[in-house]
């Protein structure tokens, strides 16, 4: 398989914008179909993480992703998943089975769908996953790898993103080597292909 590394977006960078359609309103206390960056304003953190449900990377860290997320929301940091697959060409990623993913393994965050693919866009998010770490203020601290692990290899543990999430919550900063992430490319609609990503 092709593999696909993030683009490491300058630290620093202010969170961009999105409202996106969820496809497991449930995932959060307020039920709306939409989630809107604005939505988490009082969370301590924010983790945004693009994904999709064919990936095998994104299958690899999946359970431990979700373990993670459950331990750390409840210390404040709020979790979001995006896909921006192109789902004419990939439909395991369409809606429909993204809402069937999240039910199935119980996602605790919500899993929004980034059709127009403009939220990955300005994100620069290039692989799934790609994730991204950013503080109170919304600035980005971190980016990069949930950890070493690739699939058919060692179990997947989060120990990058966690070393991160601690040191940002007790320290307010994060001093630590990022490495980038690595996986599949995301699928780029052929019309759509942003400069980072050509």
């Amino acid at each position: 398989m092709a593999v696909t590394e993030s683009t490491m977006l300058e630290l620093g960078h202010t969170a961009p914008d999105f409202s996106l359609p969820a496809a497991n309103p449930e995932a959060d206390e307020r039920g709306e179909e939409h989630r809107a960056l604005a939505d988490y304003d009082d969370a301590e953190a924010l983790v945004i993480v693009f994904m999709c449900n064919h990936c095998p990377y994104v299958k690899h860290i999946e359970a431990a992703l979700l373990d993670v997320a459950r331990t750390y929301q409840s210390r404040g940091v709020q979790f979001i998943g995006i896909n921006a697959n192109d789902t004419e060409r990939y439909p395991d990623d369409s809606f429909e089975r993204m809402a069937e993913r999240a039910h199935e393994k119980d996602y605790p965050f919500p899993y929004l769908y980034d059709a127009s693919q403009e939220v990955a866009t300005a994100y620069r998010a290039a692989c799934t996953p790609d994730i991204y770490l950013f503080d109170a203020d919304r600035a980005l601290v971190y980016r990069g790898r949930f950890d070493e692990t690739r699939p058919k290899g060692n179990e997947a543990h989060g120990g990058d993103l966690t070393h991160a999430l601690d040191e940002l919550l007790e320290t307010g900063t994060v001093t630590m080597e990022q490495h980038p992430s690595m996986g599949c490319n995301i699928k780029w609609d052929p019309e759509n292909v942003p400069p980072h990503a050509s």
